[in-house]
């Protein structure tokens, strides 16, 4: 039986997060230079995995904001508009 390599096999956490400490984990042990050669590509396609989640989920919460901040801006206006007249 084949294993498959971390980014697959094992699921990506369910917040933001528990991925981001996973992958300030998963740094520190690469810069610490004691990963086996063979342990290094899955490391690496871990945390490409964990960053594309971070992006995502950060992305996600970007473009809920430019959504509030569009609609309370329009807010402010109509209340200012309405009471001038």
């Amino acid at each position: 039986m084949s294993s498959l390599p971390p980014s697959t096999a094992t699921p990506l956490p369910d917040t933001y997060e528990e991925a981001l400490t996973e992958l300030e984990n998963l740094v520190q042990t690469l810069e610490s230079g004691q990963t086996p050669l063979d342990e290094l590509l899955a490391s690496y396609q871990r945390g490409a995995a964990l960053l594309a989640f971070c992006k995502q989920k950060l992305t996600a919460v970007e473009d809920q904001i430019r959504v509030l901040e569009s609609g309370s801006q329009g807010i402010g206006t109509r209340a200012l508009e309405e009471d001038n007249t």
